[in-house]
């Protein structure tokens, strides 16, 4: 398996398939094998890229807390596609992967070509929920310190993963898991590219947030997985793979690569009901 060295962190990745490229990143506790059947779908007509981030599965595991962080993942991304001569990708993520998709567009949205964003919570603007969701993060990471990989818990997402150490896992969410400000929900007025929210029907955490970047993002779309929750690649891939390929499939052929923008938020108005959704069984 090839990888990259990031002063010192391993970055482990595969590359499938020739084409357009699709840069994949997954969620927290996760490994990139949660991709597997999006891999069997697009690698025939895509340059699928997909890679554990840090703490998580074959790439490094520091026990430093400040080894990991949104900026560090960003580069990591960054120097990916550098690898692999990909000057543009379509860049999809799901949770935390699709958080750090997110922030990757905020830093280089000339490379992006489009976002597709699952089961994300793009983090919180008030300090309350911050520190709620920070609170979580930690104990998680204290629940990793004290019992090991029992408390990644039976997920399906991951049952097939394999890391090197509950204690990089640990760190990985200390340094990436808690929010220190509101920059990504206040950067969701200011996206440039084509925007698919993908949620599952029965993701009750990340349904709201899904309404809300819909909202926020120009001319963002929705499609909504039936029968799934915040895993729905694994949960549905079928209706999945062919939600986000008809998505793709509709992106301008050579679209203009858009300047940085202001990270300045703006009003929006909430959509009526039932705007924009795209149901897939």
């Amino acid at each position: 398996m090839p990888f990259i060295d990031r002063d010192g962190v391993v970055v482990r990745y595969e590359v499938h398939g020739r084409g357009p490229a699709l840069l994949l990143s997954h969620s927290y506790g996760a490994t990139m094998r949660m991709w597997d059947r999006q891999v069997a779908h697009f690698a025939d007509r895509h340059r699928v890229i997909l890679w554990d981030m840090r703490g998580h599965g074959g790439s490094g595991d520091p026990v430093d807390p400040g080894a990991y962080s949104q900026a560090l993942t960003v580069g990591d991304m960054t120097a990916l596609l550098d690898v692999c001569g990909v000057e543009r990708a379509v860049v999809a993520g799901i949770g935390l992967g699709g958080r750090m998709s997110l922030a990757f567009h905020v830093d280089h949205p000339e490379r992006t070509e489009a976002l597709v964003l699952c089961g994300v919570t793009p983090g919180f603007r008030h300090y309350e929920s911050r520190t709620a969701s920070n609170f979580r993060a930690n104990s998680h990471a204290h629940r990793l310190e004290v019992k090991g990989m029992e408390a990644l818990g039976r997920g399906r997402e991951v049952r097939f993963a394999v890391h090197r150490s509950a204690l990089g896992l640990a760190a990985a969410a200390r340094g990436m898991l808690v929010q220190h400000d509101a920059l990504l929900v206040d950067a969701l007025p200011t996206v440039t590219v084509p925007t698919l929210i993908v949620v599952g029907s029965d993701d009750g955490e990340h349904f709201a947030a899904a309404n809300m970047m819909t909202a926020m993002i120009p001319g963002a779309q929705r499609a909504v997985i039936h029968s799934a929750g915040s895993i729905s690649n694994i949960d549905q891939p079928r209706a999945f793979n062919g939600a986000v390929a008809t998505f793709i499939d509709r992106l301008p052929a050579a679209a203009p690569i858009p300047p940085p923008s202001p990270l300045r938020p703006r009003p929006v108005s909430a959509p009526s009901a039932g705007a924009g959704w795209v149901a897939y069984r």
